[in-house]
């Protein structure tokens, strides 16, 4: 048995514990607690991580690492539909899913989010070239296959190849796949409706859309006109039997009964009053990137107003397409510049437990007896920190950051 001691052990589910010690036992938490433990097995060792703050590695809810070669190439946008353009003409550039430079990109931002302290990520992906590197990562993740496809006829026959990928798919330790619908703007009410099905018929299904994080989205779903139409027009994907429900894209989803509490909602930055209350209503999980939020040009999300609603929250760093980098610390930081009133512990459970949840891997997210020990991190805290949990929202760099059990 080991026992770690360190300044402060931050458990999550409850405040946190100065001067604190977690034993670790045949690779989980076998106890948490203050002071050191006395009385301790004769055959436990202990180590003393000094001015450090222990707790559970972060989760990030939502990712493309797919996208990670197209780092600062896609430059900050007035609008969305603007910066979807030139995302899109950068990805035809470069056709092939495996292509190298694809890969080696993926692979180092996995790395990447590691040593920024992630150890639950949720990876969006057309290709799934992300679900090998994955596998043989150290972190837990959910590889969400999403699909794009805005015309009714075209739904059977995309779900049928999705279902073929996904059946060729591996088990394998810590990882699960799972499909999500792109957008309300990029799918068939046909093709939700089949994704929810299948999401319902899995064990431990989960699925995730991007929600509400535009006003031309918004525009979309009220008028049927806009930005999003004429693109869908100019890429020959409009569906003129598909008619604009004159409602909020939350209120479209619900009346598909595709939200539920298996459902990550991404962005949410356009979200009324009501659209949040349905949110909370249905048990949806919010994930929010508000700093790609801010370089896509679809403006800041009303954090304030999410955990006001009771909303649960959740954060990710979206990709490196339009993200500066993929530490969650710095998500963190962003959040609380937008949403000083709120918490710093209620900032750290949205990036931890809440997150973890969310992705369906609950044992990960806190410190308590079973969860893994290998999730254990520790973030170095300078002396005389009064408030530990403001100073861990306040922007952590990696080399401050290890895994105590690596």
């Amino acid at each position: 048995m080991l026992t770690l001691t360190a300044r402060w052990v931050l458990p999550i589910a409850g405040p946190p514990i100065e001067r604190g010690w977690i034993a670790v036992d045949a690779g989980r938490v076998a106890a948490v607690g203050a002071e050191r433990r006395s009385g301790s097995r004769k055959d436990s060792s202990a180590r003393d991580l000094g001015s450090a703050a222990i707790l559970p590695g972060l989760v990030n809810a939502h990712t493309h690492l797919e996208l990670s070669y197209l780092r600062g190439a896609v430059g900050t946008a007035s609008g969305f539909t603007e910066w979807i353009r030139e995302l899109m003409r950068l990805r035809r550039d470069q056709a092939d899913p495996a292509a190298p430079a694809i890969l080696e990109s993926a692979e180092r931002g996995i790395d990447e989010a590691r040593a920024s302290g992630t150890a639950v990520i949720g990876d969006i992906s057309n290709t799934l070239v992300s679900v090998p590197m994955l596998a043989r990562s150290r972190m837990a993740a959910r590889v969400f296959y999403e699909l794009v496809r805005f015309r009714a006829s075209d739904a059977d026959p995309a779900w049928s190849a999705a279902l073929d990928r996904l059946h060729e798919i591996p088990d394998a330790p810590r990882l699960r796949v799972s499909p999500a619908p792109h957008a309300p703007y990029s799918v068939s009410p046909a093709l939700f409706q089949l994704i929810r099905a299948e999401v319902n018929r899995t064990p431990l299904g989960r699925t995730s859309v991007h929600l509400c994080e535009s006003t031309e989205e918004c525009e979309l779903l009220q008028h049927g006109t806009g930005p999003w139409r004429d693109l869908l027009d100019q890429l020959n994907a409009w569906d003129p039997a598909w008619v604009a429900p004159g409602c909020s894209p939350v209120e479209y989803l619900d009346s598909m009964r595709f939200l539920a509490s298996d459902t990550l909602v991404v962005h949410g930055v356009h979200l009324g009053d009501g659209d949040l209350a349905r949110l909370a209503a249905r048990q949806a999980t919010l994930v929010t990137c508000p700093r790609s939020n801010r370089h896509v040009g679809v403006g800041d999300p009303p954090l304030s107003r999410f955990y006001a609603a009771g909303v649960r929250v959740a954060v990710g760093t979206d990709s490196l397409a339009s993200a500066p980098d993929l530490n969650v610390f710095s998500e963190l930081a962003a959040m609380r510049r937008l949403a000083p009133g709120v918490p710093a512990a209620r900032l750290l459970e949205s990036a931890t437990r809440v997150g973890a949840a969310a992705l369906g891997f609950d044992e990960y997210g806190t410190i308590a007896a079973g969860t893994p020990a290998a999730a254990l991190m520790a973030v170095a805290v300078p002396e005389g920190t009064a408030d530990v949990e403001e100073y861990l929202v306040s922007g952590v760099a990696p080399e401050r950051i290890h895994w105590p059990l690596e």
